[in-house]
């Protein structure tokens, strides 16, 4: 369960990509010419690999067709990248995008690369998602400020020191660890006290657990083309309990028929797991062999908030359907947008809008519009138009949007877009409902069990949100992962 190397790159369409910090492991490189023998492939230098990474990626040449990276065999379910590079394809780099900023690290697999092994078998990879997600959480309240952000990557070699020594994550919570070595804690006394707990709480016992589910949607209204949408969820957990090593119990409970937990990923600190648990893959059917609970999770916490895991799940619908229609008509655009709230879905919304942004066109010059429920808005560049439906859908738990748009002329500050050309367009939602998961997963206070003294305070709560929710416009042509197959 180790590292060969660690990246923290930047990429601006304009600019062009940069590598902002880079850490290598040659010992645990060393292992890995071991480990994999004649199919061992270097690590390129760090403009090699940028380069090489973009490109796979698709954040550069996108508009060039290349067999190996986008024919439509290599649909990739996963954060894990085959990157080709000079002395042969690097594989399981684990990488992906946040806030402008690109994540990523190489594993070391302890065995032969060809064939491949399963994923579920390289331990590294959950290890290495979570120092890299600890890397996000201390990176990211300072993306806004360009000096304060340069300033935490530079202190990312000593905090590194600390959480990842010799390649080995021990920490993945940066945030908790001091960047001066003038103060690093003392190795712990108890030789029971897992690496993780840096310290020890005092005080009444507390427990908090949220479960944060996330919806991504591709909506099309055409008889052709299948609409797709993924469910994927994280469990947080803040445990301040007295002991060097206290033992807890978390169980995830699902409502009867619900759609079984998938691709589950656990925090290193979880002591053991039911084996057929972390089987259950989202590449496969549903069916009866599904293993579909309990979700047990025994650990030792650390000191600090942490994900104790991750999973998708396979739900039958989306929560809110839609359809979008926009055509021209002489100089103007018509635009129709309907949606509709399932009614398994819990009507009580933190907020909900849905914007419609137009792209390679002016400044909209002028607008007529009538919507059924909500307000609608439009942005000061005047480019886009937020609907706030607001925190409930009426009684028919179905709203709508008409309207003609006209603008004036294009300039260089108005947005475009690569794919909305033409008509090709689309409109996204933006949605968080409290107290409700799309899975129905929740977790039952009552079956927490602590093994510590006092008696806890236990919050449970969970939420769902929407991430990438795109309705396109059903009478222009639109980006598709597969078509069906039509008599």
């Amino acid at each position: 369960m180790a590292l060969r190397a660690l990246w923290l790159l930047k990429h601006d369409p304009e600019a062009g990509g940069a590598v902002l910090f880079s850490r290598r492991y040659p010992t645990v490189e060393i292992r890995a010419e071991t480990f994999n023998g004649s199919t061992h492939v270097p690590v390129p230098s760090d403009s090699a690999f940028l380069k090489a990474l973009l490109f796979e990626l698709r954040l550069v040449d996108d508009h060039i067709f290349v067999e190996h990276r986008d024919t439509c065999t290599q649909i990739n379910h996963s954060s894990v990248y085959s990157v080709r590079t000079e002395g042969g394809d690097l594989w399981p780099v684990l990488a992906f995008q946040k806030s402008g900023l690109i994540y990523a690290c190489l594993p070391l697999v302890e065995e032969t690369l060809e064939p491949r092994p399963a994923l579920l078998s390289v331990s590294g990879l959950s290890q290495g998602l979570a120092l890299l997600l600890g890397i996000v959480d201390y990176i990211s309240p300072s993306r806004k400020n360009e000096a304060e952000m340069s300033a935490k990557i530079g202190q990312l070699r000593n905090l590194l020191i600390q959480a990842c020594p010799l390649g080995t994550p021990l920490n993945t919570n940066i945030r908790s660890l001091n960047s001066s070595f003038d103060d690093i804690q003392e190795m712990p006394t108890d030789e029971n006290q897992p690496a993780w707990r840096s310290n020890t709480y005092k005080g009444k016992p507390q427990v908090n657990v949220c479960i944060t589910e996330k919806v991504k949607c591709m909506q099309y209204d055409k008889r052709d083309v299948v609409d797709t949408w993924q469910v994927y969820g994280a469990v947080n957990c803040k445990c301040d309990i007295e002991g060097s090593a206290p033992n807890v119990t978390l169980s995830l409970n699902l409502p009867t028929n619900g759609p079984p937990l998938q691709d589950i990923v656990v925090h290193h600190c979880v002591t053991s797991v039911d084996p057929a648990m972390l089987m259950s893959s989202s590449a496969e059917p549903l069916d009866d062999s599904v293993y579909s609970g309990p979700y047990k999770f025994p650990f030792i916490p650390p000191s600090e908030s942490f994900n104790l895991c991750y999973y998708t799940s396979q739900v039958p619908v989306p929560p809110i359907l839609g359809r979008y229609q926009l055509i021209e008509e002489g100089s103007q655009l018509k635009i129709t947008v309907n949606l509709k709230l399932h009614e398994s879905i819990r009507n009580s919304f933190e907020f909900c809008e849905a914007r419609v942004p137009f792209f390679n066109r002016g400044p909209i010059a002028q607008l007529e519009y009538k919507v059924s429920y909500g307000q609608l808005d439009l942005s000061r560049e005047k480019s886009l138009l937020v609907w706030s439906i607001g925190q409930k859908f009426p009684k028919s738990l179905e709203v709508s949007l008409t309207g003609t748009v006209s603008f004036g002329t294009a300039g260089k500050k108005h947005p475009t877009d690569y794919v909305c050309s033409g008509n090709t367009a689309y409109v996204k939602l933006y949605f968080r409902i409290p107290d409700f998961t799309l899975t129905g997963c929740y977790v039952d206070q009552h079956s927490i069990q602590i093994f510590a003294p006092g008696k806890p305070k236990i919050a449970a709560s969970r939420e769902l949100i929407s991430s990438d929710y795109y309705i396109w416009n059903s009478k222009a042509p639109a980006p598709m992962m597969y078509r069906t197959l039509l008599d």
